[in-house]
């Protein structure tokens, strides 16, 4: 398959230079996590949903002795099931981008010129 890029070669062709200078490149990057990134900005994302900041909030209460109803651990269970089932989807997600991009970056391209 080749990708055919039609640039605007009109009245901005002489500034092409100062324009490219602050562009790294033409590469196409749609995934939202790096290696370093993705648990720590996957557990931000993942508690801002309600119902597992309402998990977490249990999870806390019950590790005071006062309002103890379960075992810590037990509390812990269903948020992590639920953390860890939304990570691995949101991984899997994101490296089947990665993989999209990938192609895409390295398919032929036609560029349109006059």
């Amino acid at each position: 398959k080749w990708r055919i890029v039609f640039p605007d070669n009109g009245r901005q062709r002489k500034d092409w230079k100062q324009a490219s200078a602050l562009y790294s490149g033409n590469r196409i990057q749609s995934t939202k996590y790096t290696w370093f990134t993705f648990l720590p900005q996957n557990l931000f994302e993942q508690l801002h949903r309600l119902g597992n900041l309402y998990f977490f909030f249990l999870v806390v209460l019950n590790w005071f002795p006062q309002v103890e109803v379960f075992h810590r651990e037990i509390t812990v269970l269903p948020l992590l099931v639920v953390l860890l089932a939304s990570m691995i989807k949101d991984a899997i997600e994101d490296y089947r981008k990665h993989q999209f991009d990938k192609t895409i970056n390295f398919s032929k391209t036609w560029v349109y010129d006059r």
